[in-house]
């Protein structure tokens, strides 16, 4: 097991009361880089940052059965990039006449795909927009713009491998269609080596997010995460815990369940320093204290 905070003996069941409702606030309203935290920095990581487009969350979402699974993250996971010019020109098969000039070409791109449409009837700021995202350059965009009719603008991309590294090359055509009324439709098709890409840029998946309580038992944990990701159609799962054994953790994550450390997520509280039971902080009492918000705080009457 790596070594990390998250992985102590179960302490202080107090603060566990409030643990869900701070981290599904959390959750509720964090930003992008939050949510991506959660699914990179997690153990083991559900996806790293750099392949992670689109993200965003919902909270208490129905199983059904009257139960609600605390989290569900929505996120766009990159499966192909576009190579950098002069990346390909040092890499890869040069594009220029004919594929049998090339064996290492024609191996590259023995079998081709349908042609598939990007989009359809699109205003050209959402057109230019597309294929800016899609990783190409002004320039690029210009050429694909005003290619001649039935012409095809042709550039290597990456796929995903097994280990999650963009290492497999395709060659993917692309060209688009105007109409009189100014809109475009973008088309492309794929040559590649073995297997078709599955998109054009990314897959859109869903992680269940749990977040597990510091008196509930393994066994119970366990039964609630194969319930809720069943119901809910995903095998990925983060599970957000105060601290949990390494035999508790090592056993969830040979489960397919990524653990994520919740003093990641707790938000900081209105604090008085004079009506904290935490007698082991040094303000504790304190009646001048300058602390407004606190991710620590807690009344004398909650504390056990």
């Amino acid at each position: 097991m790596p070594t990390n905070p998250l992985f102590r003996p179960v302490s202080d069941p107090a603060v566990a009361a409030s643990l869900h409702d701070q981290i599904q606030i959390a959750l509720s309203i964090a930003d992008d880089q939050v949510l991506r935290s959660l699914l990179a920095n997690a153990i083991p990581a559900v996806a790293p940052v750099e392949q992670i487009r689109s993200i965003s969350a919902q909270v208490g979402v129905p199983t059904g059965n009257l139960q609600t699974a605390d989290g569900l993250v929505h996120f766009e996971a990159t499966q192909c990039q576009l190579v950098d010019p002069a990346e390909a020109a040092a890499d890869l098969p040069p594009l220029n006449g004919r594929r049998t000039q090339s064996r290492e070409l024609a191996r590259l791109t023995q079998h081709e795909s349908d042609v598939q449409t990007l989009g359809h009837n699109l205003p050209l700021a959402t057109t230019v927009s597309l294929l800016a995202e899609s990783g190409f350059s002004s320039e690029q965009i210009r050429d694909i713009l005003h290619l001649p009719y039935d012409a095809w603008q042709k550039a290597w991309w990456y796929k995903i491998d097994a280990y999650g590294n963009f290492t497999i090359p395709f060659l993917r055509h692309i060209r688009t269609l105007r109409y009189p009324n100014g809109t475009f439709t973008i088309q492309y098709k794929d040559f590649f080596e073995q297997d078709t890409p599955v998109c054009f840029t990314g897959v859109m998946q869903k992680a269940l997010v749990v977040i597990k309580p510091d008196t509930q038992s393994f066994s119970d944990t366990l039964r609630q995460i194969n319930y809720q990701r069943e119901a809910l159609g995903t095998t990925q799962v983060v599970l957000i815990c105060n601290t949990i054994s390494d035999l508790e953790a090592q056993g969830l994550i040979n489960q397919g369940v990524s653990v994520y450390p919740a003093v990641e997520l707790i938000l900081p509280t209105q604090s008085n320093c004079i009506h904290c039971g935490r007698k082991e902080c040094a303000m504790n009492g304190a009646v001048d204290s300058p602390v407004a918000l606190c991710y620590g705080f807690l009344p004398e009457s909650e504390f056990i």
